[in-house]
């Protein structure tokens, strides 16, 4: 087990006129799980291959713990990949697919076995050890692909989108066993992923990359707390972040006919840099009803009446009801995504009040897309 630090690590793929990862710094520590996320092209898989040595780094430095491994070839790197696509040899059994880098090391045959079988214990795949690769399901093909990975007992584990070959249920069940394996095992692993649920699900930090920079590096948890800019508030969530530029006004920002209090001092930092608006951010399980927009009688008198926002479109998924509608800001129409209960669905076409939730409204610089409130 060791360390993972990358020291302002560059790529410029040969004819490319920006780099593909720019200055990439992030220290992993010792048993760390740290994901990888962002867009298609973002940078995340280049990242990866650097650090496996698959990629060449053009500037900066990758060191794993104090051994400096940017122009090391792979086999000198003490890492194991798992793909996406599993990589599995088609015509050998799982028991020789799991042994097979130990056999090229010249490892003898008691002792391959011997990893062999620990590791298929640890991944349930004891009864699969003579079947062929095609033999398995998707989800055991990728456990295998782990267990190979395991038998080296690597200093770091590199993953790159495991799980996307997998169908929706059964990467619900191989994440969960992918994360609790390695909290076992304790393995600095970085694992890369296009999937926000993924990543917050299993990672212990998670780094965002867009357009070959790194956005913010955190904890899930703070992470969907306290985004760093308007891309992370957008891409961290699911239903994503409401993001609406509102004009500034005294005491907070107006929707419509309501004004919704802020960050005072975010407002001021907004101010001084000359802007006349804001964006306000709300996560769709920020908004307090304040009921339908023509029981007036059911709000204290002087109670906000809140946002009108007019329903499109309810989808239920059980426990939840997310609620699609639109709203005016000056004259345009904004959409708006809140959470509400399944139990009381609202019928499309209706009008509802509903209330930023005090203390829940993140305030970003429209200018600059940077975090301005606490």
């Amino acid at each position: 087990m060791a360390t993972v630090t990358f020291d302002k690590a560059t790529r410029i793929y040969p004819g490319g006129n920006k780099p593909a990862v720019d200055k990439l710094d992030i220290d992993i520590t010792d048993g760390e799980f740290l994901v990888l996320v962002g867009p298609s092209g973002c940078g995340k898989s280049t990242s990866l291959r650097m650090l496996a040595g698959l990629e060449d780094v053009n500037d900066g430095a990758i060191r794993i713990g104090e051994r400096d491994v940017t122009h090391l070839p792979p086999k000198d790197r003490d890492i194991a990949m798992v793909f996406q696509n599993y990589a599995l040899y088609p015509h050998m059994s799982v028991a020789d697919n799991m042994g097979f880098a130990l056999k090229i090391a010249g490892v003898n045959k008691a002792e391959i076995r011997k990893k062999v079988e620990e590791a298929a214990k640890i991944l349930d795949l004891s009864e699969y050890l003579d079947r062929k690769p095609k033999a398995l399901s998707g989800g055991q093909r990728q456990r295998v692909a782990m267990g190979r990975a395991i038998v080296r007992e690597p200093q770091v584990f590199l993953m790159d989108e495991p799980l996307s070959n997998l169908d929706a249920k059964l990467r619900v069940s191989t994440r969960t066993q992918i994360a609790s394996l390695q909290r076992r095992l304790g393995i600095t692993t970085v694992y890369v992923t296009h999937d926000q649920v993924e990543a917050m699900t299993m990672g212990d930090r998670v780094a965002v990359l867009k357009d070959g920079l790194l956005q913010q590096v955190d904890s899930p948890r703070n992470m969907y707390d306290r985004p760093a800019n308007l891309f992370v508030a957008g891409f961290i969530g699911s239903p994503a972040m409401n993001l609406i530029e509102v004009p500034i006004t005294d005491g907070g920002v107006k929707f419509g006919n309501s004004v919704v209090p802020v960050n005072r001092d975010a407002l001021k930092a907004a101010a001084d840099k000359g802007d006349k608006t804001v964006t306000v951010g709300v996560r769709p399980e920020h908004f307090d009803f304040g009921g339908a927009a023509s029981d007036a009688k059911t709000l204290a008198k002087d109670a906000d009446p809140g946002i009108e926002v007019v329903v499109n479109v309810v989808e239920e998924t059980g426990a939840d009801a997310f609620v699609f509608g639109t709203i005016d800001v000056n004259g345009e129409k904004r959409d708006l995504v809140i959470r509400g209960n399944s139990r009381a669905v609202p019928e499309k076409g209706a009008t509802l009040n509903v209330v930023p939730r005090a203390g829940e409204t993140h305030v970003f610089s429209t200018s600059t897309g940077e975090r301005l409130s606490d």
